[in-house]
């Protein structure tokens, strides 16, 4: 792989969820990601997280499997394991051994409510732990239910994201010290973290614990309107210069209703007032009526359409391979990135190749 992590060597235990996401995205940028199979499972061609990764199969209650792991270990700059608190322990892999093997190793420990307190050693998904983080509180419009998100704020924003950030400034810290470390990355950590943005109001006049009184969560212009056709289209004209210039092109200029942005009382009668409008079009009309213009309006897509789009197709966005719609890798180095999407590996597929690179390990 080409990127600016090809020197990077990472073993990765193979899991669901945000650990294998933070390794796709160091793999995507060029790093090389051993992912640790069980021998029993069967392979999914279409774990898009497991792209541009290598793959060993091992039975990890063996003392062979255990072996070539620290072998790996030995002979990694990373590793990932994204299970719940303890079990790498009952393997073995408790934080000093690891560090004992390898001194320098950045050793990312990634779950969902932290290797300790409370709830550490509970079971837990992605909405559960943005739920008690308060990164879902604000998710939907007042007097509806908080909807869920698919996955982004928890374990991939407040997940593998944070993991990520943590490895690589781990990694400039071990460059300087040769003392490797151990990240602890909790889902409900990173996702309250995240909301720093939004709490940076609180002294501002324009933060609520009433959701949709807050400047950026629902007011009318900031969420999505319906069209005629069903679709929907996106309207977030935060400053007021793109506020005027979205009032400009609605014909709402004078309207008295819409003359002072932040007017909370006047919310929910502008709110009616631009769902009745959006609705007397449909979305490629609007989409028509807001090209290339400033005021911050844009179409709802999913993903297939996503991937028409004139924008994201001249970027290459959205690809398919392999008959699955995935992204590019991201972010990209220079006008034209040359980071490519590989394919996704059988498990055990380099497993004699692995080997091999390992045979000089001493433990």
């Amino acid at each position: 792989m080409n990127g600016p992590l090809n020197s990077l060597k990472v073993i990765e235990f193979s899991g669901l969820g945000p650990g294998p996401l933070a390794g796709q995205l160091l793999a995507d940028l060029g790093a090389d990601v051993i992912t640790i199979d069980r021998k029993s499972a069967d392979t999914d061609p279409t774990e898009i997280n497991r792209r541009n990764k290598r793959s060993i199969a091992l039975n990890l209650k063996s003392t062979e499997g255990l072996i070539i792991v620290k072998k790996i270990i030995n002979n990694s700059d990373v590793l990932i394991e994204g299970f719940r608190p303890g079990v790498m322990e009952r393997l073995g892999f408790t934080n000093k051994k690891v560090l004992k093997i390898n001194p320098s190793l950045v050793y990312g420990r990634m779950t969902g409510w932290g290797q300790d307190g409370p709830n550490s050693y509970e079971a837990g998904h992605d909405l559960n732990y943005i739920g008690l983080s308060g990164a879902l509180w604000y998710a939907s419009h007042p007097e509806t239910p908080p909807f869920t998100p698919p996955a982004l704020v928890g374990d991939v924003g407040g997940g593998a994201l944070y993991l990520v950030i943590g490895i690589l400034s781990a990694l400039l810290s071990t460059k300087e010290s040769k003392k490797g470390t151990v990240i602890d990355a909790a889902i409900v950590d990173g996702s309250a973290h995240m909301m720093n943005l939004f709490m940076s109001l609180q002294n501002t006049g324009m933060f609520s614990t009433e959701r949709g009184g807050s400047l950026l969560d629902g007011p009318p212009w900031s969420r999505c309107y319906k069209t005629s056709d069903g679709l929907w289209m996106s309207v977030q004209c935060l400053e007021p210069k793109f506020y005027q210039e979205f009032l400009e092109k609605m014909g709402l200029s004078e309207h008295p209703l819409f003359q002072n942005q932040l007017n909370t009382e006047n919310w929910p009668e502008m709110i009616i007032t631009l769902e009745a409008m959006f609705l007397e079009k449909s979305l490629a009309e609007w989409v028509n009526e807001f090209d290339h213009s400033d005021a911050c309006v844009g179409p709802v897509l999913d993903p297939i359409s996503s991937m028409k789009d004139p924008h994201l197709s001249h970027r290459e966005t959205w690809v398919e391979k392999d008959g699955l719609i995935q992204a590019s890798p991201s972010p990209r180095f220079g006008k034209k990135s040359n980071q490519k999407i590989g394919k996704v590996p059988e498990r055990g597929e380099h497993m004699q190749e692995i080997l091999s690179e390992i045979s000089n390990e001493k433990l």
